[in-house]
């Protein structure tokens, strides 16, 4: 297990564990994180998983795929260079501490 930050600027921050192979949105589901919709259950369709990954984790992440990067253009709240789908972001061991921030809508 590894613990993960949420800063949500509606709540404050949410700290909670996830499994190494979970996806970050699975993980955020799995504790009740408010703020990370999930509509389409990981499929890639809906950007309704919307974060912003902060230093240093952002450099620890493969590059987003033409197709993340398709659906990053139709968030709710303006994507950023930091924006990700945590539908995309696989858990592994370096991301221990992983701190992500959650926009102010996802929809």
């Amino acid at each position: 297990m590894i613990t993960i930050n949420f800063i949500a600027s509606h709540a404050g921050p949410i700290r909670a564990k996830g499994q190494i192979g979970q996806s970050l949105m699975e993980a955020a589901v799995a504790a009740g994180v408010t703020g990370i919709a999930a509509d389409c259950g990981g499929l890639l369709t809906c950007a309704t998983c919307h974060v912003m990954v902060t230093a240093p984790f952002a450099a620890l992440l493969p590059a987003a795929d033409g197709e993340e990067l398709s659906m990053l253009a139709f968030t709710a709240t303006p994507a950023t260079a930091a924006s990700r789908l945590s539908c995309q972001i696989i858990l592994n061991a370096e991301l221990d501490g992983l701190t992500v921030e959650l926009p102010a809508s996802q929809y």
